[in-house]
């Protein structure tokens, strides 16, 4: 029989170990390189700093990642290109496989155009992802620059960086404009006239600078050689060197982040760049490729082959620029016909003041609103959370309104597609936007400022008396009430986040500044009244809790003829507004209990050190 195993009363502690981890054959072979690199550049310590850098997630981030990822195709598909494009104005021959347009003389440049349409495997491809590539790449520059003055992301201290955004997009046109010359085809060309007009306009010297551009008189022989050097080689430069100093802001600045729960100008709430933002940045490049290369294959873009080569004494019908170019064209094809003669010399404003004026009068006001914004509300802290559009109504309208000006630019760069698509007169087309280039902007400012504010009501009404709950109640005396639900803090806290600008009244006269200075100053008051007269405060912190007890207790917004609202204990009445004890009124108007009401019913207060720690929360 077996005897049992003999047993003991204590064992000593083992303390547990993890074996060493063994590297695989590539990061051994990777190590001494490494090594050697990190001893002379410090490769580590700033690697392991930067790649755990926190970004910050939403889809409108992508919209620059877009842009980048598209410039970066336009130099892959453009080296392609550069190897069998030949940059020549010399007259020769066709002699190709198009059967169309054998025989018949051209340009070297367009020749070559046509080769690597029919002739060279891939060419095709290449060409149409090329073009798509650059008209995705300033569309998304576009939009990217529309969020960033939406939700107020130029603020300090990202006026360089919205500076270098705007001198992107600004010599992205040209990068765009000279890459689509280069072909020498009967439309490229007609853009080319089109530019030799806009230099001729300028007053006194356009006749010498359209010989230094063009070398001669239009068209020249040297045009499309200067213009390639530019494409591939200047334009690109400064563009790469324009990113790089608008990601390395990026970087140093810290990205901005939509306003939510635990976000503050002193942190950021996202991922690390490091693996989480690597890899969708890599996959999103793919996607973003992926798509070029679908619109390359099955959408057929500048079909040279149609148009034939450039002849200036013909012209495309119907002919269009590229997109981003054609609101210059609608200015100048709707301006009326203003010229001066003066001593032999002809000044050609019907050019001039719709091409060079309205390009510079557009990028001059985006580089300037920073700064003008500043200015008017006196704010010099630093920004890092974003503004919610609707919190801003001015500067919303405002983009709104140059928005619409733009659209309307735009069609009439095609009034004669308008006129012979819609049967109606090309003139009338044509006085029909002259008007319109003025009174849809306003009109577009006054009901986009309207919507935010009503956007504003609704948040109040949220933060106020909860979420509408869709249950309807009716009580013993026969009125109607409906149950609303709490929102949740998160929430609560996002629709409080923004911050508030007070409308200032006039300043009072001082001998103590001079007369300029006091001008100024009142100047600056009347902006502000301009800006915020109408930008609803937000609740204090008294009339939330007031308004969470009231919730708490399960009373609903009563429904009848007598009232639109509820009322809470401290005064506070929405049955054509509200008041609190302070003499707060939103039923016509708004006002504190020591400041002044407008027209329009909204407070106005003497200035930002007048209303007390109090009101806010």
């Amino acid at each position: 029989m077996a005897k049992p195993a003999t047993t003991v009363a204590a064992s000593p502690a083992i303390e547990a170990q993890t074996p060493d981890k063994e590297l695989g054959p590539v990061f051994k072979l990777a190590a001494g390189p490494a090594k050697w690199a990190d001893e002379r550049l410090g490769l580590a310590a700033l690697g392991r700093k930067n790649l755990r850098k926190v970004f910050p997630d939403h889809w409108s981030f992508l919209l620059g990642e877009v842009a980048l990822y598209s410039f970066i195709i336009c130099l892959l598909t453009g080296v392609f290109l550069t190897i069998w494009f030949k940059p020549s104005m010399a007259e020769i021959e066709y002699e190709g496989s198009y059967q169309l347009l054998r025989g018949l003389h051209m340009s070297e440049a367009y020749a070559s155009t046509l080769n690597l349409s029919f002739d060279i495997r891939g060419g095709l491809l290449m060409r149409q992802m090329h073009h798509w590539g650059a008209m995705l790449f300033i569309a998304a520059m576009l939009a990217h620059s529309l969020r960033i003055f939406f939700t107020g992301a130029f603020r300090k201290p990202r006026e360089i960086n919205w500076l270098l955004g705007v001198g992107l997009l600004s010599i992205g046109l040209i990068e765009g404009f000279a890459g689509y010359s280069l072909p020498d085809d009967l439309l490229s060309g007609t853009g080319l006239r089109f530019v030799d007009g806009l230099i001729r306009s300028i007053p006194l010297i356009g006749t010498w600078a359209e010989f230094f551009v063009f070398g001669s008189e239009y068209p020249g022989e040297l045009i499309v050689p200067r213009l390639y050097m530019a494409h591939i080689l200047l334009i690109p430069a400064v563009i790469l060197g324009l990113i790089a100093a608008h990601l390395a802001l990026v970087v140093y600045h810290k990205h901005t982040q939509y306003p939510g729960p635990g976000r503050n100008d002193g942190n950021v709430v996202g991922y690390p760049l490091y693996p989480v933002y690597m890899a969708k940045a890599g996959g999103f490049f793919f996607i973003v490729f992926g798509v070029i290369t679908l619109m390359g294959a099955l959408l057929q873009i500048n079909p040279v082959w149609t148009y034939g080569p450039y002849n200036p004494a013909q012209v495309t019908a119907g002919s269009q620029p590229d997109w981003y170019m054609g609101f210059v064209e609608g200015a100048i094809r709707i301006m009326p016909n203003w010229e001066w003669h003066i001593g032999g010399t002809t000044w050609s404003w019907n050019v001039a003041i719709p091409g060079l004026g309205l390009m510079g009068l557009m990028f001059g006001l985006m580089a300037a609103y920073p700064f003008i914004e500043r200015w008017v509300t006196g704010d010099t802290g630093e920004h890092h959370v974003l503004d919610r559009p609707r919190n801003q109504p001015t500067r919303t309208a405002f983009g709104v309104a140059a928005m619409t000006c733009y659209g309307l630019f735009w069609i009439g760069g095609g009034n004669d597609i308008v006129a012979t698509q819609l049967n109606v007169s090309l003139n009338a087309v044509t006085y029909v936007l002259r008007v319109l280039v003025f009174v849809g902007p306003v009109l577009a400012f006054l009901i986009t400022k309207r919507i935010c504010i009503g956007l504003q009501r609704a948040d109040e009404e949220r933060l106020l008396h909860g979420s509408e709950s869709g249950i309807i109640e009716r009580n013993p005396s026969g009125s109607y009430s409906e149950r609303h639900l709490a929102i949740s803090a998160d929430e609560a806290y996002t629709l409080t986040q923004h911050h508030e600008v007070p409308a200032l009244v006039g300043a009072p006269e001082s001998d103590e500044v001079s007369a300029g200075e006091q001008r100024n100053e009142q100047l600056r008051r009347r902006a502000t009244r301009f800006y915020f007269i109408d930008t609803l405060r937000k609740p204090t912190r008294a009339e939330l809790e007031d308004a969470t007890a009231h919730q708490a207790h399960g009373n609903g917004h009563e429904l009848n003829e007598h009232s639109n609202g509820h009322v809470l204990e401290d005064g506070h009445s929405n049955g054509t507004g509200h008041s609190n004890g302070t003499g707060h009124s939103n039923g016509t108007g708004q006002s504190n209990g020591n400041g002044h009401v407008d027209g329009n019913g909204h407070h106005v207060i003497g200035s930002g050190a007048e209303r007390g720690a109090s009101d806010r929360h």
